[in-house]
């Protein structure tokens, strides 16, 4: 078996790719012909056409629609799970003062706290504290990455 890049900053993003390289772009291009289909029949045909052509559209529009919906909600649901982990995590390993302050981590700083080494997330988490540092400063602030290669 193949062993696993090791994840940092620069390559920690990843595509699914029967999403991103399949279904995304069928779905896509579903509702571009449906829209030329529809300019196509505007000039000429009776009604009918013009109905089942913008109808086309709809459903093209609402496939979309629900693949991205899709998307969204697993990747909400992951966020939840890892915001969940992290506030475990950091209960065992910070000292009292900083357990404690926990609740004001928000949701997207939890979620860039899990590639942080158990040994660096005290200071990590006292500096996000401090200067309210976003996800991505989180990230970069990292020295020893802890790879998520599991997140969809």
């Amino acid at each position: 078996m193949a062993e696993k890049v090791p994840q940092t900053f620069a390559n920690h993003t990843r595509f699914d790719p029967p999403f991103h390289f399949f279904a995304l772009p069928v779905f896509i291009l579903g509702l571009l012909l449906a829209l030329v289909h529809f300019f196509a029949h505007i000039t000429h045909g009776d009604f009918r056409d013009h109905f089942h052509a913008f109808l086309l559209i709809l459903l093209a529009m609402a496939l979309l629609v629900v693949v991205l919906r899709e998307r969204v909600y697993a990747v909400k649901v992951q966020d939840r799970v890892i915001r969940l982990e992290e506030r475990l995590r950091l209960a065992m390993l910070l000292p009292e003062p900083l357990r404690a302050r926990i609740p004001e981590l928000s949701e997207a700083q939890l979620i860039a706290l899990r590639f942080a080494s158990d040994g660096e997330i005290p200071k990590l988490v006292e500096r996000t504290l401090k200067e309210k540092l976003s996800r991505a400063d989180i990230k970069k602030a990292i020295q020893n990455w802890r790879p998520d290669y599991w997140r969809v």
